[in-house]
């Protein structure tokens, strides 16, 4: 994939870039895989804003992603690859043997025509997904389970991909795209191959409208708003908050810890920040 420029016709042209969609195939979705999403608008369940750059946006429909391949050995032919415009990577349509139509993450350099199939009878080529324990050490991984049968929970996103680095007992250690080494049980499974739409994360939306298509509002610097909605409000003119970075509820922001599941920590092997690297 590639990405593609304009002209700098407007000045929110001169940086404006998308993907050239060459990898997808079909314009349409199929519609019996299609479902209804509600936005919540940064909203939870009390109705209570919590995320308060949410908001507006496309109407989407979501697409049902089979991220758990229960299908063990029935094989299935690539009949389109899409867009999903609620993920950042591509999915792409399976054709099964015995008639059935799902989606799942389109894993880069898989092609319309391709044949995959789930299971430990799989062979190891881009789209496959097996148990971790049929998986050649070194390989690249995605949309790995973190337990038996609930189905790919982590590397979902465009460009990702984590490496099988051992196998050591009952568990397989994974270096994940965030530099972390954790431990996942073999029997969990595994697609092989990255995500794709790696070049994803070099689009520049260009202008202020875009971000509101995808539902981001403006931000506002908690230093330029009042006493009553920030911690860091308010002062005679301007003021440089007098305190460490926080948000509207006085949780910092800079390297606060938001991990509090001791009971998985013995998993996680080195830890994903810079000074667990050395």
């Amino acid at each position: 994939m590639a990405l593609k420029k304009f002209k700098p016709t407007t000045p929110s042209r001169r940086y404006y870039t998308v993907a050239d969609f060459t990898e997808v195939s079909s314009k349409a979705p199929e519609k019996r895989l299609l479902k209804k999403i509600s936005r919540t608008g940064g909203r939870n369940n009390l109705g209570r804003s919590t995320n308060i750059n949410r908001g507006g946006g496309h109407k989407r429909r979501y697409r049902q992603i089979d991220f758990r391949r229960e299908k063990v050995g029935v094989p299935a032919t690539v009949a389109a690859i899409e867009y999903d415009p609620n993920r950042t990577a591509r999915i792409a349509l399976l054709h099964y043997a015995d008639g059935e139509k799902r989606y799942i993450l389109a894993p880069a350099k898989l092609r319309v025509g391709a044949t995959v199939m789930s299971g430990e009878g799989a062979e190891i080529q881009v789209g496959n997904c097996l148990p971790l324990r049929k998986i050649p050490t070194g390989q690249s991984v995605h949309n790995v389970e973190m337990k038996i049968g609930h189905g790919g929970q982590i590397v979902r996103s465009a460009g990702a991909a984590a490496q099988l680095v051992a196998k050591e007992g009952k568990y397989a250690l994974l270096k994940l795209p965030s530099g972390e080494m954790r431990k996942i049980l073999l029997a969990c499974s595994a697609t092989i191959g990255q995500v794709s739409n790696a070049e994803h994360q070099n689009i520049s939306l260009g202008k202020a409208g875009r971000s509101r298509w995808l539902a981001r509002r403006p931000h506002t610097r908690g230093v330029a708003k009042n006493p009553v909605d920030h911690p860091m409000g308010g002062g005679e003119g301007k003021s440089a908050g007098g305190r460490h970075p926080c948000t509207p509820s006085g949780k910092p922001t800079k390297g606060f810890k938001t991990r509090h599941n001791k009971r998985t920590d013995r998993f996680i092997v080195r830890g994903r920040g810079k000074k667990n690297r050395r």
